[in-house]
């Protein structure tokens, strides 16, 4: 079922502690949105990321991770699992998020959203692989989607030009 949403602070999603949280709650910072997986070729990414939001989280970004497991069952485990995978593996301290479904008919309204406001190569909606990465400006627009291969560290000049100079 689509879900029609104009802002991407119109939709709620769950936090890997099963607690809802609104997206609202993230207006007014830079976001890079990734689907994650803990046991693909890309997870070492995770570590790149949180030095990506520990660089940039005092001013204004924050990293989400939405754990999936649509992609070669690279995501099996509980999110208690993960969580502690991701802290151990890589001292991630930035948002994860309950595992949640990035294409198909059960996609997640964050993620229609997201697949329609950046479309992949020759226009394609789906995602293609873990560890697409979407940014989002402040106000909320969604800007561009990078692929797997993109290392998280070749998008800092694109983070830092959204960022309020300090």
């Amino acid at each position: 079922m689509r879900f029609s949403m104009s802002s991407i602070y119109d939709v709620s999603v769950t936090r890997i502690d099963g607690s809802t949280q609104s997206m609202a709650d993230y207006r007014g910072k830079v976001l890079l949105i990734v689907n994650t997986a803990s046991k693909c070729g890309f997870t070492l990414q995770y570590q790149a990321l949180e030095q990506l939001y520990r660089d940039y989280k005092d001013r204004g970004f924050a990293i989400l991770g939405f754990p999936c497991n649509q992609f070669g069952a690279q995501e099996q485990g509980s999110e208690s699992e993960i969580q502690s995978f991701c802290e151990l593996n890589f001292g991630v301290s930035f948002p994860l998020f309950a595992k949640l479904e990035v294409n198909g008919a059960n996609s997640h309204p964050l993620y229609q959203h997201l697949k329609d406001a950046a479309p992949g190569l020759l226009g394609s909606r789906s995602i293609k692989w873990n560890f697409t990465k979407f940014l989002v400006d402040a106000d909320g627009r969604v800007l561009e989607r990078f692929a797997p291969t993109t290392k998280p560290e070749a998008l800092t000049q694109k983070i830092e030009a959204l960022l309020p100079q300090s």
